[in-house]
């Protein structure tokens, strides 16, 4: 039965961590001084785990508190929400992830899309007015930040999918 996770008290407290993770920007989990998306790799396995709506739920608070870290730049709840909902679709409709590469192929995946709508969105607010330099910066970040959560997402997501699995009932 799909969307118990969210019921247990226990499970919610490492939603915790995503915001602590992106305010601490650990120095050996970056890659060229860009942190991962720490957001897409919580949202993965707890999506693949317990369906859509808790999906899209954790998708609704992660939104919240990370957008609460930086109140001024671009929203990620779009990309989140859709990725929520997404994940939870997958987990819901394909057999179990099994490999550690499909964690990470879908972490690149979901961080791209989350870096897209970012990006989407300071077009539309202020890409008439960067310089190149500006842009460049924005893109390349972009770029670095889905490489290091695709390549951290099996170390990441694989422990805590065994031990959502584990928790959630069939």
């Amino acid at each position: 039965m799909r969307g118990q996770l969210i019921r247990r008290p226990l499970c919610l407290g490492p939603v915790l961590l995503v915001p602590l993770l992106q305010l601490g920007n650990p120095p050996l989990l970056r890659l060229d001084g860009v942190p991962p998306c720490w957001s897409v790799l919580w949202l993965l396995p707890w999506a693949l785990v317990d369906g859509r709506r808790s999906g899209l739920l954790m998708a609704l608070a992660l939104g919240l508190l990370v957008d609460a870290l930086h109140l001024d730049g671009p929203s990620v709840l779009p990309a989140l929400l859709l990725l929520g909902w997404w994940y939870g679709r997958i987990g819901l409709r394909a057999p179990p992830i099994q490999r550690s590469l499909n964690l990470g192929l879908l972490a690149l995946l979901g961080a791209a899309l989350l870096n897209l709508s970012v990006l989407a969105q300071l077009w539309i607010a202020d890409w008439p007015r960067m310089s190149s330099s500006a842009l460049d910066g924005v893109l390349v970040t972009a770029v670095l930040q889905v490489l290091i959560t695709a390549l951290l997402a099996p170390l990441c997501c694989s422990p805590l999918l065994l031990l959502w699995r584990r928790l959630a009932p069939v």
